[in-house]
């Protein structure tokens, strides 16, 4: 499990919740396995109960499941929850791409830009967390733009399922298609064609559908049998 420095702000209970959840969107925390309060208390350097009350919230979000007498489990990808965060997040960007083409200024192409000079860097280098991340604030940007980041951190709880499929496809399907996606979406928001870049959004918030299949083949314990 990968340790992440803890923020001077935090109470135990937020730094626990925000490394495993950090952990299990890597995928450090595989999913179907079991975890255990006590080693990851002794991995982080808090006491168990901040640990236990973390992963009971992360069970709310359906990404841990607390058995009692068993104990706690990493959720299996299920596809159903998956496709849901996807269908909101796709309808809510659709309508902030266009407010982008309406508000962007030449501040927001700064950053959008420099965004995309450090995808393309990580590419390279094949550093798959960092290029969620950096996916991440690309998209969170996009929210500032339509000064929409209230609701973008509403989001935040339900992307988990989405950012597990995104995270696995870094490592199966190893190609540039979205770092393009945002450039394209870049320049339709810069021309201000609102058509073109709902058109754009789309596709790319789609694009995993396309890889399930591959995902399922190499991966088949990750992923729940949904009916």
């Amino acid at each position: 499990m990968y340790i992440l420095e803890r923020n001077g702000k935090e109470t135990a209970r937020e730094y626990a919740y925000r490394v495993i959840k950090y952990n299990i969107i890597s995928l450090d925390l595989v999913p179907g396995s079991m975890v255990s309060e006590n080693e990851l208390a002794e991995e982080m350097g808090i006491s168990r109960t901040p640990v236990r009350e973390a992963l009971i919230e992360l069970s709310k979000l359906k990404v841990v499941e607390i058995y009692p007498q068993r104990g706690s489990f990493i959720s299996l990808i299920d596809n159903q929850l998956v496709d849901e965060a996807r269908f909101v997040r796709l309808i809510l960007e659709q309508a902030m791409v266009e407010t982008a083409c309406d508000n962007a200024d030449d501040t927001n192409f700064l950053a959008l830009d420099e965004n995309l000079r450090l995808q393309d860097f990580y590419l390279e280098h094949n550093a798959k967390d960092k290029l969620l991340q950096l996916d991440n604030e690309f998209h969170e940007l996009l929210f500032l733009i339509s000064n929409k980041q209230f609701t973008y951190d509403l989001l935040g709880g339900m992307m988990t399922h989405f950012d597990r499929v995104r995270r696995l496809s870094l490592s199966v399907i190893k190609d540039s298609k979205n770092i393009s996606d945002h450039r394209s979406l870049v320049n339709a928001i810069r021309k201000k064609d609102k058509e073109s870049a709902k058109s754009i959004i789309t596709k790319h918030l789609t694009r995993y559908k396309l890889d399930e299949e591959e995902l399922k083949k190499q991966y088949p314990d990750y992923f729940k049998n949904n009916k």
